[in-house]
């Protein structure tokens, strides 16, 4: 006969390791709520190798069996564990072993009034502990937000909006927009950044898109964008700019690269060439309202589009799009075709020629905004 789930068992993790930790707060505030009682204990779980994670867990069986000294209920909250995964540490005989005699002891363990609360990162599924966990109390996943997910920015902004209305303030669409685009994937970033345009906008009620001009900070992504932003503005000074502020971080950012920066510029411009068709097959209309720009893009034929993801203009941001609404009427469609071949060009001579990396950009990049292409 399966054994039933406990209420008393949770186990709440993910490479979100924001929302791990701010669910793990809360489930822990109201478990020591309901049980009351002042025997509640923490046991941090982040070790540096396998006999650290030995130790955690020795403390962890004291910890169950240890019963309340003033009577009534406790909680054990392992707090931060990362020795669930698929790491050195996780992979150790000695803590496999350990971490499946304990999975056996949780199968009989009397609850009654002990409730366990495990916060991790990454777990491995496939391992005995994170089945036994599964199949006996409630499991929690919250995955990070990547911006190969085509919904990534609906999410950040269904998040972003919940934590304005928990501060009891709005926000405007465009605002909220250009706060997505500004922090990323990263959800901590995103509430940081919240809570600084809460403080920032004081008893104002609503957050509106210069608020977030004026107080946001970008993140990698971000600037990224802004590069994008300033080639489809057509305005070489700033492009220029930000050019030189790219080129200088890839010295020091091993992820970033000239080649990964001219990819940027490639999608940037096939997503203004692909617009700019479906502006003229009437699919969307020039707005200044995002709200009904982004209902646009909800009833735009989605047979009409390429199937390869980084084809398809609905696979963007619905704000990165709304963006380059006015960025499409500085440049022609020939003009767009044009760019895209003056990129590839750029590309052939980035891998096979000897030559500088940046001045073969900038010179790319001169060539695509200058009047005529010239």
């Amino acid at each position: 006969m399966a054994a039933a789930k406990s209420p008393s068992l949770a186990l709440v993790c993910g490479d979100d390791d924001f929302a791990v930790k701010q669910r793990a707060k809360q489930l822990f505030a109201q478990w020591t709520t309901e049980l009351g009682g002042m025997d509640h204990e923490t046991i941090d779980a982040s070790v540096g190798n396998s006999g650290e994670a030995l130790t955690v867990i020795g403390k962890l069986r004291e910890g169950l069996h240890t019963l309340p000294f003033f009577g009534g209920g406790k909680v054990v909250w392992l707090r931060d564990c990362n020795f669930l995964g698929e790491d050195r540490t996780a992979s150790s005989t000695a803590v496999t072993e350990a971490l499946a005699e304990l999975a056996e002891e949780l199968k009989t363990f009397a609850w009654q009034n002990i409730r366990l609360l495990i916060s991790a990162g990454k777990v491995d599924k496939r391992k005995v502990f994170f089945k036994t966990l599964d199949k006996l109390g409630s499991t929690e996943i919250f995955a990070a937000w990547s911006q190969e997910d085509k919904d990534w920015a609906d999410r950040a902004q269904i998040a972003a909006r919940d934590a304005v209305r928990q501060r009891d303030k709005d926000i405007s669409g465009a605002a909220l927009g250009e706060l997505v685009i500004r922090a990323g994937g990263n959800a901590r970033q995103l509430e940081n950044e919240v809570e600084k345009l809460c403080v920032f906008t004081g008893e104002r009620k609503k957050i509106e898109l210069a608020d977030v001009t004026t107080i946001c900070a970008h993140n990698k992504t971000a600037k990224a964008f802004a590069l994008g932003d300033a080639l489809g503005d057509r305005d070489l000074p700033r492009l220029l700019k930000r050019l030189d502020e790219e080129l200088w971080e890839t010295k020091f950012d091993k992820d970033k690269s000239e080649i990964g920066l001219l990819y940027g510029l490639i999608t940037k411009v096939r997503a203004m060439l692909l617009l700019k068709e479906m502006l003229r097959e009437g699919w969307v209309k020039d707005t200044p309202d995002y709200t009904h720009f982004k209902s646009q893009l909800e009833r735009v034929p989605t047979d009409q589009m390429p199937t390869e993801k980084k084809f398809n203009p609905l696979a963007l941001s619905p704000y990165v799009l709304y963006k380059a609404l006015p960025q499409v009427k500085k440049y022609t469609s020939a003009e767009l075709v044009r760019a895209m071949d003056v990129l590839l060009r750029c590309n052939q001579r980035l891998v096979s020629s000897g030559l500088d990396e940046s001045l073969v950009l900038q010179q790319a990049l001169v060539q695509i905004v200058s009047a005529g292409g010239q």
